[in-house]
């Protein structure tokens, strides 16, 4: 009887710890101003799959109906989505740069009242995969549905993990040359003041025995 509950009771730690290190499926209720710009960013890992759904709330402003642009660029400044004079929308793509990636939503129309409410479901990884659709396609379900997803969850960790390993060698690396150079200036500064210190001295010695006073 505890053989068989240990494994099971291990699984569902693995599948809890694994859900808590999902990348989140995050939903977000903007409110745009009439004139400037709302914008949203995340830091994605490179080949990481983003989808998000985005619509006007007209249901806050039922007197004003606005339409909105929104343009998402990548952190090299790359434009990966534009639209204009939209009520609702979608995006979708797969990161190729790492970092944050900015969504920005304004009001493009001339009816702008007071602002509007813009809802936005932004989804990364894992929680932008279709389940539904997987699962009727290779016909799996329950478990099997379930230690799929539990598979693609611990591969994302996995990869979370070595993405933050370099991100961690990388830092050390800069921190290393930073400190390298800090030191060189310090020896450079230091020899410079010797060397004025001399200069200075040389310069009185000379300028007293001129006077004779030495």
């Amino acid at each position: 009887m505890a053989a068989s509950v240990f494994p099971a009771l291990l699984l569902a730690v693995a599948a809890a710890a694994a859900l808590l290190l999902l990348p989140a499926a995050e939903a977000v209720w903007l409110e745009l101003p009439p004139s400037g710009t709302k914008c949203v960013s995340e830091e994605i890992q490179p080949n990481v799959v983003v989808l998000a759904d985005y619509s006007i709330m007209y249901e806050s402003h039922p007197s004003s109906h606005p339409t909105v642009a929104v343009k998402v660029t990548s952190p090299y400044g790359n434009t990966v989505h534009h639209n204009e004079n939209a009520t609702m929308g979608q995006f979708a793509f797969t990161t190729s740069e790492a970092g944050n990636y900015l969504a920005c939503f304004w009001i493009d129309s001339v009816e702008k009242g007071s602002g509007t409410s813009l809802n936005l479901d932004w989804k990364i990884g894992i929680a932008a995969k279709d389940w539904d659709t997987i699962a009727k396609k290779e016909k799996i379900e329950g478990v099997e549905l379930e230690l799929r997803k539990l598979e693609a969850a611990v591969e994302s960790i996995h990869h979370n993990l070595l993405y933050l390993k370099a991100r961690e060698a990388e830092m050390r690396t800069v921190s290393e040359k930073t400190n390298s150079r800090v030191a060189w200036f310090s020896i450079l500064s230091l020899g410079v003041c010797v060397a004025v210190s001399v200069l200075q001295l040389w310069h009185l010695q000379g300028f007293f025995r001129k006077k004779k006073l030495i």
